[in-house]
């Protein structure tokens, strides 16, 4: 099986989001190429380099608190239900169900180390 994927990319779910996008973007010597903001906050914002992608985003909850890594593999595809069953036969089912986010469709996962990763449908198909 095969799937079609659109982009690739890391995300972080820092203590303090703030200080966080504050350090990348001093570090990478740009602002974020795109951010969310919510009720008036900033809560994601985006920094596209050469081959890279990273995300950063306040997350609702910590992490750790739940028990996941506050770095996760993301990948965008074109049909969800496909990976999922991918990911699946490959012997490593998501441990969970489909998630309604303002992006789109997502579900969490986990590779043989157990790094999350997110495989996400947009909103708006390709």
């Amino acid at each position: 099986m095969s799937l079609h994927y659109q982009r690739a990319w890391i995300t972080l779910a820092p203590k303090n989001f703030s200080k966080a996008c504050e350090f990348y973007s001093k570090l990478l010597g740009k602002p974020p190429d795109q951010t969310l903001i919510r009720s008036n906050q900033l809560i994601y914002a985006e920094f596209h380099l050469t081959g890279f992608n990273l995300g950063i985003y306040a997350p609702k909850s910590p992490p750790e608190a739940s028990g996941y890594s506050p770095l996760s593999i993301c990948f965008q595809v074109d049909d969800l239900e496909a990976a999922i069953e991918l990911i699946t036969s490959l012997g490593y089912p998501p441990p969970g169900e489909i998630v309604i986010a303002s992006h789109g469709r997502e579900v969490y996962a986990f590779d043989p180390d157990d790094n999350r990763l997110i495989l996400y449908q947009s909103k708006i198909r390709s």
